[in-house]
């Protein structure tokens, strides 16, 4: 277990629908409307560069992190981007018909398929001047290195939190009765 986890369990929690302590209260709101900024400004950002560009949000995602990372299975881009391997499947198709990707049966392993830019898609990634994760990661590395672990730290335990409300809201849907309205998750 990693120790942002296991200090993440000794953090008391709010029970769903409470708010914390009336001195924390002004720190806790800056933090979320802090956190909300960060996540409006990268998709404003992201839907700029895309009008653009002719392309969506997702795909420049995927472009920037194949660009930084080199050649993904389908699997890799699914856990990275957090979305399921079957969304993932229809991102990628539309990009290979487009010309941004390609897909190379692995070397390795003929089961997993390997998701490689082409040129065209290469070009792009390099044509987009501004993409939300590198204005970010300039925004980090302008830090003092020595809170990099804090940050690391800090940020680990609220997605951790956030991640085991998803999942308890997620069972508590699957316990109650079936509704007819589905919930989609944006790619």
């Amino acid at each position: 277990m990693s120790t942002a986890r296991s200090t993440a369990s000794r953090v008391p929690r709010l029970e769903r629908g409470k708010t914390a302590p009336e001195p924390q209260k002004a720190t806790v709101d800056k933090i979320v409307e802090t956190a909300i900024y960060l996540q409006s400004e990268s998709r404003r950002l992201a839907r700029e560069q895309c009008a653009k560009h002719g392309i969506t949000a997702t795909q420049l995602n995927v472009l920037k992190m194949l660009q930084t990372l080199g050649d993904l299975s389908l699997s890799e881009v699914s856990k990275r981007m957090s979305s399921t391997n079957s969304t993932i499947t229809g991102i990628i198709d539309r990009m290979v018909a487009a010309d941004l990707v390609a897909r190379e049966q692995s070397t390795e392993d003929r089961r997993v398929w390997l998701i490689r830019l082409t040129p065209n898609g290469r070009a792009m990634a390099k044509k987009v001047e501004v993409a939300p994760w590198e204005i970010l990661r300039e925004a980090v590395i302008a830090l003092p290195p020595a809170e990099f672990g804090q940050l690391i730290t800090t940020l680990s335990k609220v997605a951790d939190h956030v991640q085991r409300v998803v999942d308890e809201r997620s069972k508590e849907k699957k316990l109650a009765p079936h509704k007819t309205r589905s919930s989609s998750r944006a790619p």
